[in-house]
C-alpha cells in the first residue's frame, strides 16, 4: 500500500520504467499487469464529498474508470459501471470494492458501440439507482497503426463509435434525467493536443472529445448541469499493453514525463471528484489536464 496522503517526491511514489514485456489481447485485464495498477484499492481514502450521488461510468472495469469508481464509492455514491463482457473478471472486483463501502453496484456488461446498448445502460442506471447525478463517459478504444494505411476501415469505425458515438448516444439519453446540480465528465487526452503518429484514429476521436465536451457545456448549463473534460498523460492502464502501444513503447511507458514514470489511475481519481462534486460549482466547460508535468495547449 502507497501512503498518498504523506508529502514525498512524486517521482519515486510509484513504479518507474523499464517495464516487463506483456503483451495481452484487446480490451485486456488489469490483474495481469505487471506491476499491478494502483486504481486506489487500497489507497484511496474518501470523505463524503459525493454523498447520496448516483453515478453511471463507462469502461469502469479497469484503469481511470476502476479509479473514478472506487473514489465515488468512498465518496458515499452509488454506481453503474459499464464494461465489455471480456472484462467481467475485472469488473467483479469493482463491484465487490463498491458494495464494500455500502453503496449500491450496478454491473453492466454490452458493447458501447451499439446506440441500443447505450440507451439501455442510462435507462438501468435511472431505475436501479433511482436516478442519475454523475455521469462519467471514459470508456475508450486505442490501437496502434505504424502508418496511415495501416488504418482500416474497420478500425477507424470502431474506434470512433467506442470513443465518439458512444459519447453523443449516452450524453443524449442521459440529458433528460440530469437535474440542476449534476455533473458530465468526459475522459479526453494530451493526444488530443500533442497526438502521436501511431494513434491517428485514437487522437482524432479525442479532439472531437474535447470540441463536444465544450459545446455540450455551453447546451446543459442552460440547466444548471456542468459538463468537463479530463485529459490523462500517460497513465499505466491495460489499455496499454493491449494493444494501445508497441511492446517496445510499454517496457518504457511514462519514462518520458517529467516524473519518470508513468501515472497511476488513482493519481488521476481526485480530478474526476472534484469535478462531480458541489465545490466545482463555477468549473463547466473546462480541460483538466494530468499530464505529468507536459501541459495542455
Amino acid at each position: 500500500m502507497t501512503d498518498r496522503l504523506t508529502p514525498r517526491d512524486p517521482r519515486d511514489q510509484y513504479p518507474r520504467p523499464p517495464f516487463s514485456k506483456q503483451p495481452q489481447s484487446a480490451p485486456g485485464l488489469a490483474t495481469r499487469m505487471d506491476p499491478q495498477p494502483d486504481h486506489g484499492e487500497t489507497s484511496y481514502v474518501g470523505s463524503g464529498r459525493l454523498a447520496g450521488r448516483k453515478a453511471l461510468i463507462t469502461g469502469g472495469d479497469s484503469g481511470i474508470g476502476r479509479a473514478v469508481a472506487i473514489a465515488y464509492a468512498r465518496e458515499g455514491a452509488d454506481v453503474a459501471i459499464s464494461y465489455l463482457p471480456a472484462e467481467e473478471p475485472d469488473a467483479r472486483e469493482v463491484v465487490e470494492l463498491i458494495e464494500a463501502e455500502g453503496r449500491k453496484a450496478v454491473p453492466l456488461p454490452g458493447d458501447v458501440t451499439s446506440a441500443d446498448w447505450c440507451r439501455q445502460i442510462v435507462e438501468t442506471t435511472v431505475q436501479a439507482l433511482g436516478g442519475l447525478d454523475i455521469l462519467v463517459i471514459n470508456a475508450g478504444r486505442q490501437q496502434y497503426r505504424e502508418t496511415v494505411e495501416d488504418v482500416s476501415d474497420e478500425d477507424f469505425d470502431k474506434t470512433f463509435k467506442t470513443n465518439v458515438y458512444a459519447l453523443h448516444w449516452i450524453a443524449r439519453a442521459a440529458a433528460p434525467h440530469l437535474k440542476a446540480g449534476a455533473a458530465v465528465i468526459t475522459t479526453a487526452s494530451i493526444q488530443a493536443y500533442e497526438p502521436s503518429a501511431i494513434l491517428l484514429d485514437y487522437v482524432t476521436t479525442k479532439a472531437a472529445i474535447v470540441a463536444y465536451t465544450k459545446a455540450l457545456s455551453k447546451q446543459l448549463i442552460e440547466r444548471g448541469v456542468r459538463v468537463n473534460a479530463v485529459a490523462p498523460g500517460p497513465f499505466w492502464t491495460v489499455l496499454q499493453p493491449s494493444g494501445g502501444q508497441p511492446m517496445d513503447k510499454v517496457v518504457h511507458f511514462g519514462g518520458h514525463s517529467d516524473l519518470g514514470r508513468p501515472g497511476q489511475p488513482v493519481e488521476i481519481a481526485p480530478v474526476y471528484v472534484l469535478l462531480a462534486s458541489q465545490e466545482a460549482s463555477y468549473i463547466t466547460g473546462e480541460v483538466y489536464g494530468v499530464t505529468g508535468g507536459a501541459g495542455i495547449a
